[in-house]
């Protein structure tokens, strides 16, 4: 049975991949595959996420978290908030150049995203388990991910001792809210707000670019 999924999951990603700019190669298509094996089967003990179909998977988690590469300038990123490793683990698989620390607060989540990384042969991911508040750094980041982790200003503000004086914050959002821009402090601005076209995917997805003043 896990050999047909593992194939019927390798054909919905070429289908969904070839309605999107991406390309990637098979050993990484192949680790995408695995990932979602490894989510559907710790999700059953552990409850990771509310997605339970596979399929629904690959759209929601691993495409919705793929479609983001693009717009990454830099070499390290930290994800916020990163449940079982979303978009951290995706963004890493296919950027295998760049290094992905992966912080969350919850150790079931942290102890799947290390399995998960044993299992892929991952070596560019860190997992963390803290909360962001006190996670404290000396090497700063080009990157600070997140999805569906926080509002800009609690990102923002939690956040700010996190990227280098360049650096971004890279917020995965549905729809977009103007309010939220509003509620910024001074010391923050909207860079780019990028609608993100994820293949299957209801409703609107988009990409906030925020940075420092």
């Amino acid at each position: 049975m896990a050999n047909n999924l593992e194939l019927e999951l390798a054909q919905k990603l070429e289908i969904l991949l070839k309605q999107t700019a991406l390309f990637i190669p098979d050993q990484q298509k192949q680790q995408l595959v695995k990932l979602v094996l490894l989510l559907n089967k710790w999700n059953k003990a552990y409850n990771l996420t509310s997605v339970r179909d596979p399929m629904e998977m690959l759209v929601k988690h691993i495409l919705d978290s793929l479609v983001v590469s693009p717009y990454l300038e830099g070499q390290s990123f930290i994800d916020v908030g990163t449940g079982p490793g979303l978009p951290g683990l995706p963004l890493a698989i296919i950027n295998p150049t760049k290094n992905f620390v992966l912080l969350d607060s919850l150790g079931k989540r942290i102890s799947f995203i290390r399995n998960a990384v044993r299992e892929l042969g991952l070596t560019n991911v860190t997992p963390v388990l803290s909360r962001v508040e006190e996670y404290n750094v000396e090497d700063k980041f080009d990157g600070v991910l997140s999805r569906a982790f926080a509002s800009l200003k609690d990102m923002t503000e939690w956040c700010k001792n996190l990227p280098t004086e360049n650096g971004f914050f890279y917020a995965l959002k549905g729809i977009y809210h103007a309010d939220e821009a509003n509620e910024l402090s001074k010391n923050f601005k909207i860079e780019k707000i990028i609608p993100l076209h994820v293949p299957e995917l209801e409703g609107e997805r988009h990409l906030i670019l925020v940075k420092s003043v």
